[in-house]
């Protein structure tokens, strides 16, 4: 006879072997069951995890972190976010499990959990922040649906400060990369130079999203799509790339990356080039300083690496600011690519300008066809033509790491 059991979590994993295992779990974040499925351990192992299940009271932390983690917020982040949020609310519930809701309302309760995060902060200041900010999210989780009656977490601040002005990749460590690492990771790096994007994005990245001339991805995070010209260093690396999966980027065995298998080998392949201090995300960051020392405006960039303007301003405001300290006069060759670079940026703001502008005249259902289409004819000549040939002619560009 065959028993359907409702509420099992399963996780499928690529092993460094290559093989791929199936997990089972009595829940989501409940205890790994034992025996294959069907069998009398695995129906034996599932009846002892949910004998030993707790459930919390109504009136305790607890019971909001547990409602938190069923709620469609927290479903539909992104699969890293979720797991990354179950880690700092493990560390909450650890210390915060039992506490009762109704001193939430307290004002000492707001000085309790700055002392724990300054324990916290104590190993690290930016995971205790990251904690922080959990605890905040789903107490304002909590407070709009009427579950507590403050959140004391509100508006606390940061304890890690740092400006990643000198974390960006210079051209001296991405010489030294492409000259020591292995030949496998340098494709990684060129994508990411070359579009800006988050590591999760690039691994996905199919090879149907490339034509030859533009790469489309839809980002992960903020589900926003982007058509995005390739310079003409990072066309030659895809152009002559072998296709040996759907997925652009492979291991060594041609298979897809997994994200802790990448990290793994991006790590050691630092190592072997001697890059200290620096993050495959850094290149993201490096993206945007080439492109503001190209001389592109903040909007501009949003187009090209799909950043929130908030976003963009911020990096180069507090991150990422990395100017040049030795201008080149006028009529230098570089100062030309940067012109050329600026000229790109406003194509490519006017495209999204208009794209913008279609979207809201279909939603509010006003407008002839007739007025559309001549306003798309007087898109076209913005795109893609004279942006990829700007971006082509980009391959001795020092700004933007070709």
């Amino acid at each position: 006879m065959r028993i359907r059991i409702k509420g099992l979590n399963r996780n499928v994993k690529r092993l460094a072997d290559g093989r791929v295992v199936t997990y089972y779990y009595a829940w989501k974040g409940g205890p790994a069951l034992q025996g294959k499925p069907g069998s009398p351990e695995f129906f034996a192992s599932y009846q002892d995890a949910i004998r030993n299940r707790k459930t919390a009271p109504d009136n305790t932390l607890q019971s909001v972190l547990l409602a938190y983690q069923q709620s469609q917020e927290f479903l539909r982040l992104a699969e890293r976010t979720r797991s990354d949020y179950l880690k700092k609310i493990a560390v909450i519930e650890k210390k915060f499990s039992d506490l009762p809701l109704k001193l939430l309302a307290d004002r000492r309760c707001r000085g309790v959990f700055k002392e724990w995060r300054d324990r916290l902060a104590a190993k690290s200041r930016r995971q205790a922040d990251y904690a922080w900010t959990v605890l905040a999210l789903v107490l304002s989780w909590a407070f709009d649906r009427g579950l507590v009656l403050a959140n004391p977490c509100q508006r606390g601040g940061r304890l890690y400060k740092a400006s990643r002005a000198e974390k960006v990749w210079t051209e001296e460590d991405e010489g030294r990369f492409v000259s020591q690492a292995p030949q496998h990771l340098h494709l990684p790096l060129l994508l990411a130079l070359w579009t800006g994007q988050r590591q999760g994005d690039l691994l996905r990245l199919p090879w149907s999203a490339y034509d030859g001339s533009v790469i489309r991805l839809r980002q992960s995070k903020t589900g926003r799509s982007l058509v995005i010209p390739v310079g003409a260093p990072l066309k030659a690396a895809l152009d002559a790339a072998p296709r040996r999966s759907t997925l652009i980027l492979t291991n060594l065995e041609g298979r897809p990356w997994t994200p802790d298998g990448f990290r793994s080998s991006w790590r050691k392949g630092c190592a072997a080039a001697g890059i200290v201090g620096l993050t495959f995300h850094d290149l993201r960051g490096t993206a945007v300083t080439r492109l503001a020392m190209a001389g592109c405006t903040e909007p501009q960039i949003v187009a090209i690496t799909g950043h929130s303007l908030h976003d963009v301003t911020d990096i180069m405001g507090r991150h990422y600011l990395y100017l040049d300290p030795f201008p080149q006069p006028r009529g230098h060759p570089q100062v030309r690519d940067k012109n050329e670079i600026s000229q790109l940026g406003s194509q490519l703001q006017r495209m999204f300008l208009l794209r913008k502008f279609f979207s809201a005249i279909k939603s509010s259902g006003c407008g002839s066809s007739l007025l559309q289409t001549r306003l798309r004819r007087a898109a076209v000549p913005c795109y893609p033509g004279k942006i990829q040939g700007i971006w082509a002619g980009f391959g001795n560009s020092r700004a933007l790491g070709g």
